[in-house]
């Protein structure tokens, strides 16, 4: 299993100067790829191993690519390709997508070393720091907030600069499967361990057992943003002042992602603490984005992120995180399977064929948990009737604080 810890940096002001140098070096070697890619012929493009093998001859006709660590460099070659291989996916899928571009000093904010020239040391300093030696940089120190495991190996290590100005430092790790938990066995999952998930409107989650967690507020926050927004607008572009309310900008807007994020990560760790099975929606979330209605509110509740967060949590908890076709989840009934057409205003399912009501994200949550069970090959237990594992009424529903399911989701998110 890979996954990543992150940490802030603290780098002394001529260790930052050499970050930032780097950083601009890293940066012209990726257009220098670029340039090197896009003027070969059609037939004749260079791989990924051809630009690595040229690594030895740009470093001898250009200096400044010699003051790079060659792991790191290979990896900036290999960003390219990583990003070339991004863009004819999306091709392949009919997206209308261009080139790459070049990329401009703002936009190149991180350099990543692979495999080699860096080392973390965990006992120079105390107080929860620690130190990263980057090779040709120099220390950076970092808030050391969580030990990496013993038994994750570390794959590589990344130092970005955020629009805001800060530095972080990220590692990317690597734990042998044998040491995670053990999922529980297929055969085990019912109602009773399992959970359903709608990814709705009016909640931010309806699970298929009753439970609701509340939209995140964060109207306070655009509307600071707004007034931010405003006072960078009377700026004059270039200038210091402008660069300050710049950050002042990044600022509230790193504020907004770190608070949706830390309200995914404590309800995703509730929930794959708390169930054997998560069932969710598989959402085209690009495309429900590029819609007019509540764009703004489905952007806030990033449920491509929520999904990502809860897939790999899965593995750390023993949790099984299945998705499953969204299309119809809220039309078809759970007890029957009877089609009806809702507005998005309707908010109660009725069916016309068995005559079974109860809340439309509640239904859509029930529709997910049978899917789910079909996805892996278990049919819905006859001896469980839907009215035995769905609330039918709306009051239940609509009386489950999220505050519960958060304070058990902040252990450990």
């Amino acid at each position: 299993m890979e996954y990543s810890h992150r940490y802030h940096a603290y780098p002394t002001q001529e260790v930052a100067e050499r970050l930032e140098h780097h950083l601009n070096v890293h940066r012209q070697l990726y257009n220098h790829v670029r340039w090197e890619y896009e003027n070969s012929s059609e037939d004749d493009k260079p791989s990924e191993y051809d630009q690595n093998n040229k690594l030895p001859e740009w470093k001898r006709k250009w200096p400044v690519f010699g003051e790079l660590h060659s792991k790191a460099a290979q990896a900036t070659v290999a960003r390219f390709y990583r990003n070339l291989s991004n863009l004819r996916k999306k091709k392949e899928k009919g997206y209308n997508v261009g080139r790459l571009k070049r990329q401009s000093p703002p936009e190149y904010r991180s350099v990543t070393y692979n495999q080699s020239g860096f080392d973390l040391d965990e006992k120079r300093d105390r107080d929860r720091f620690a130190y990263v030696r980057f090779s040709k940089i120099g220390l950076v120190k970092i808030r050391y907030h969580r030990q990496i495991p013993d038994h994750a190996t570390i794959k590589e290590v990344t130092f970005k600069k955020e629009t805001t100005g800060e530095w972080f430092v990220s590692f990317g790790l690597e734990t042998d499967d044998a040491t995670l938990p053990e999922k529980s066995d297929v055969d085990s999952l019912d109602a009773s361990n399992s959970v359903g998930i709608d990814l709705g409107i009016q909640n931010y989650i309806h699970t298929s057992d009753g439970k609701t967690v509340d939209w995140l507020d964060l109207e306070d926050e655009y509307e600071r943003l707004r007034r931010e927004q405003r006072k960078l607008s009377r700026k004059e572009k270039g200038s210091n002042n402008y660069e300050k309310q710049r950050r002042e900008v990044a600022k509230v807007k790193r504020h907004i992602r770190r608070k949706v994020l830390d309200y995914q990560h404590k309800i995703t760790t509730w929930l794959v603490r708390e169930y054997d099975a998560v069932f969710v929606e598989d959402l085209n979330v690009k495309g429900m984005l590029e819609q007019s209605h509540n764009a703004r509110n489905k952007q806030d509740a990033a449920w491509r992120q929520f999904i990502t967060l809860l897939e790999y949590k899965a593995d750390l908890y023993g949790c099984h995180v299945v998705q499953v076709e969204a299309a119809g989840t809220t039309k078809e009934c759970a007890r029957c399977g009877v089609e009806t057409a809702k507005p998005i205003w309707v908010r109660e399912h009725s069916c016309p064929a068995c005559g079974f009501e109860t809340d439309r994200d509640a239904n859509a949550a029930m529709n997910v948990l049978q899917r789910g069970f079909a996805e892996l090959g278990l049919g819905w237990p006859e001896s469980t009737p839907v009215e035995t594992a769905l609330p039918t009424d709306t009051d239940d529903f609509r009386e489950v604080s999220a505050k519960r399911v958060i304070e058990a989701g902040s252990l450990g998110a």
